[in-house]
Formats: C-alpha cells, sequence, structure tokens
C-alpha cells in the first residue's frame, strides 16, 4: 500500500476575508516537520548576533589598540544599525517577489556578516572598519534577520508573535559566549582570536542551518487547527478578544495615512534608540564608575542572555492581555531600568548595576514582535512585508540617535545623564502607545447605552 499523502491543498476564507491554504502537511513540502524551520532561523540568528552585541564589550579596546576616540568607535555601530535597518525593505521585497529562496538570502547575508567580523578583527583603518564592519557586515546582518523572521513566521502563523520573539530572540543570545571571551582575554591578540573564531562559527552554521529554510505556499496554514474557527474562537485562539483582526487590508501608502503606523514608527525608533544605548555604553559605563572589569561583563553578559526570553515572554503575554497593553508595560519597565542603571552607576552599587541591566535586557527587544504583529493586526496580511520593513527601517534612526548621537552626549555630559535621559525617554515612550488605535474601528465610550425606543411600544407614564 502507499504511503498517506497530504489531502489536495484547498482555499478558506474567515469571516474576515482572510485566506488559509489548508491540506499540504510541512513534512510533504520540505521533508521536515515545521518546528525544523524555526530552529534552523534561531539558529542563524545566534550565528550573526555578535556583530552587534559584542560590539560595546569590544568597544574599549579598539580605542586602546587603534587609537580611535569613543565618539568615532561608536559610529561605527550606529552606521552597522542603520544598515541592517535600511536593508529590510529591499530584502523584504526580494522575499515576498520570490526571486530568491530564503536560504539564497541567508548563505548570501551569512558570508557578508562573517566579512563583518574578520574585518572588525583586523582592519586597523577606520574607513576600512566602516566599509567592512559597518556597511557589508550590516547589510549581511539585515539580510538574515529579515529573510530568517518572515519565514519561520509564514511556517507557524497560529502562532506569530512567539515565532517571532523566540527567533529574533536569537540574535541576542548568541553573543553571549563572546561577550564572555571579551571580557576575560582583553587584549588585541585575544580579541582578534575572538573575532576570527565567531566568524567562522557564524559562516558554518548560517551556511548549515540556512539552507534547510523553505517558504510555504502563499497563505499556508496548518491542517490540524480549524481555520475559520480560529477566526473567532477565544478557546481556540488565546489572543482573542485582546486582538482583533484588522477590519481590511491596507497598502503602504493607506497605512501611513491613518496615522497608525506612523505612529508605530516613531514607537520603535525611541524604544530601539533606549535599548541600543544600554547594548552600547553598559560596559564602558560600569568601567568609568570602577565597578571593575567582571561586572561590566556580567551587566553585559545577563543583557544578552535574557534579551532572547524576554521577547518570547512578552509575546506570549500580549496573546493574553492585550499587544498594546504588554508593549506599553514593557517600555515603563525599560524606562525605569534605564534610569535605574544611572542612578546604580553614580553610587557604585555593582548589584544594582548588574541587576538592572539584566531587565534592560529583559525588555529591550520585546517590543519588536508586538509592533511586527500589530502591523498585521492593524493593516492586514496583503501588504505585510512591505508595511513590517517601513516599520522596521525605524530601527536606523533608532541606531543613529541611540548609539552615535548618545556617544556624543556621553563626551559632553556623561554617561549618568545619558542613561537618566533615556530611561524618562522610555516612559514617555509608554505614554505614546495609548494613543494608537486600530484604523477603522470608532472608539466607543464605555457607558451604558440607552438606545432608541422601538415604533409601538408603551413608555413609562403614558
Amino acid at each position: 500500500m502507499e504511503a498517506n499523502k497530504s489531502a489536495p491543498p484547498r482555499d478558506v476564507r474567515d469571516v474576515y476575508g482572510r485566506r488559509y491554504r489548508i491540506g499540504e502537511d510541512a513534512r510533504d513540502l520540505t521533508g521536515h516537520s515545521r518546528q525544523w524551520q524555526r530552529w534552523a532561523a534561531w539558529a542563524c540568528m545566534v550565528a550573526i548576533s555578535p556583530l552587534q552585541y559584542s560590539f560595546g564589550s569590544a568597544a574599549l579596546g579598539l580605542q586602546s589598540d587603534r587609537a580611535w576616540g569613543p565618539v568615532e568607535t561608536m559610529w561605527l555601530l550606529a552606521i552597522f544599525v542603520a544598515c541592517q535597518a535600511v536593508v529590510a525593505i529591499p530584502a523584504a521585497w526580494v522575499h515576498r517577489a520570490r526571486r530568491v529562496t530564503p536560504s539564497q538570502l541567508v548563505v548570501l547575508g551569512g558570508v557578508f556578516a562573517a566579512i563583518g567580523l574578520v574585518t572588525l578583527a583586523h582592519v586597523g583603518s577606520f574607513a576600512g572598519v566602516v566599509l567592512g564592519y559597518a556597511l557589508v557586515g550590516g547589510i549581511g546582518a539585515g539580510i538574515v534577520y529579515s529573510a530568517c523572521i518572515t519565514t519561520a513566521a509564514r511556517w507557524f502563523p497560529d502562532n506569530r508573535v512567539a515565532t517571532i520573539g523566540f527567533v529574533t530572540g536569537g540574535f541576542a543570545c548568541g553573543a553571549v559566549p563572546s561577550i564572555a571571551l571579551l571580557s576575560i582575554y582583553s587584549s588585541d591578540g585575544d580579541h582578534r582570536l575572538v573575532f576570527d573564531l565567531t566568524a567562522l562559527v557564524s559562516l558554518l552554521v548560517v551556511t548549515t542551518a540556512g539552507r534547510l529554510l523553505k517558504d510555504p505556499p502563499r497563505h499556508w496554514w496548518p491542517a490540524e487547527i480549524d481555520a475559520q474557527a480560529w477566526a473567532v474562537d477565544r478557546k481556540l485562539n488565546r489572543s482573542l478578544p485582546h486582538n482583533i483582526p484588522a477590519i481590511r487590508f491596507y497598502a503602504p501608502g493607506e497605512a501611513m495615512r491613518t496615522g497608525a503606523l506612523p505612529l508605530m514608527w516613531l514607537t520603535l525608533a525611541l524604544s530601539t534608540a533606549i535599548s541600543l544605548c544600554g547594548i552600547a555604553f553598559v560596559v564602558s559605563y560600569a568601567v568609568e564608575a570602577d565597578l571593575g572589569a567582571a561586572v561590566a561583563g556580567l551587566a553585559a553578559g545577563l543583557l544578552a542572555a535574557v534579551n532572547g526570553f524576554g521577547r518570547a515572554f512578552a509575546g506570549n503575554l500580549s496573546d493574553r492581555f492585550g499587544r498594546r497593553r504588554v508593549l506599553a508595560a514593557v517600555l515603563t519597565i525599560e524606562g525605569i531600568t534605564h534610569v535605574g542603571l544611572a542612578l546604580a552607576g553614580e553610587s557604585g552599587i555593582a548589584w544594582l548595576f548588574v541587576l538592572c541591566a539584566m531587565f534592560a535586557g529583559l525588555t529591550g527587544g520585546a517590543f519588536y514582535a508586538i509592533l511586527a504583529n500589530l502591523v498585521l493586526e492593524y493593516f492586514g496580511e496583503n501588504s505585510l512585508l512591505q508595511n513590517q520593513a517601513i516599520l522596521y527601517s525605524a530601527k536606523a534612526v533608532g541606531g543613529l540617535v541611540g548609539v552615535g548621537g548618545a556617544a556624543s552626549l556621553v563626551a559632553a555630559v556623561g554617561y549618568g545623564p545619558l542613561f537618566l535621559s533615556a530611561g524618562l525617554l522610555g516612559v514617555g515612550t509608554a505614554l505614546m502607545v495609548r494613543f494608537l488605535k486600530q484604523p477603522g474601528r470608532p472608539a466607543l465610550p464605555v457607558r451604558h447605552q440607552l438606545g432608541t425606543p422601538v415604533v409601538g411600544t408603551v413608555r413609562q407614564g403614558e
């Protein structure tokens, strides 16, 4: 007898008009369960994470060994982040148009990322590092980032927020080993060896795991879940009723005109600036405050390690309690912890500094997954990649302000005022979230509705 095969695919629509392609099993399409796609994407993100999250630990060594000033050094990271974010728009277009496969995108991006790490290790010219690390490495990281989260999310449309949180979390926690090594071995030769090894591991992992990535057919949906029930049944879909699907599909131009996408963009730009401020300066602040190299390394390591957990955890909370509510809470905590870093650094309290760094990491990436899914729930799926790419481009501005601009501020006023300002900005950004409204749905006042008398009824007193 022949082995059982998947049923012929069929198109289904729910009450919101969304399409679902049902009947194809992931094993028939890829040879593996869809979990392989999530883990492969996560592994690729882990491999490239030292490009961003290890830079703060390497910054002091770059300044001393290559005679670069602190502002000059930090602008390398600022340009890297800007390139990583800007490339998301063309990468999303190429991916959506199916001009290349996710495997091709990820392998290409992985090669660029490895070039960035090798450049950071061996090139002594500042202009050469700008070209090799900030531009080539930033573009490579952006390509890998965009392709991985898009592919993984397509395989898990029933668990999109947690999946994006899990995959992007790899972009932080993968840097922990290199942060530890850079903190323990401080000489220029040791740093070169760390970055060389990191580049080799990155290239091997991305070229191996990246080859497993494959897009599902458009509108693919797991056959074991009733798509039409999923759209309305809060027992089956726990994100209901706090997260209601888009009332219709919005093209990028329409989404911008609603005012909601620009407000999301501003929220992400400010949140990214605050988060990157911690990533870039927590090590140098700890050293400047005489807390010691061990405290600096521990703070940076914890910040990166818990970042991934925070993204997935906040995504699950947003399913249960609502995206806007959890987003506001995340940004509030992020702001408070940056104020705590300023107080701990100025007071010389090592344990408080490490604790605040940990909570800054816990909340410092959670907003990415929440905002990415808000784009889907506010503007629909027809132009999802383009709308998400517009949103993600805000990270470019956040990087320039939160790293480059912050470096200039440190040179002028010091680390304490910088972290205090970042904390207050975080609380202010959290207050902005209350103005974020889903387009097309009226905001009805919560009060008793008297209604209109029905013709033929007798009113009291008549």
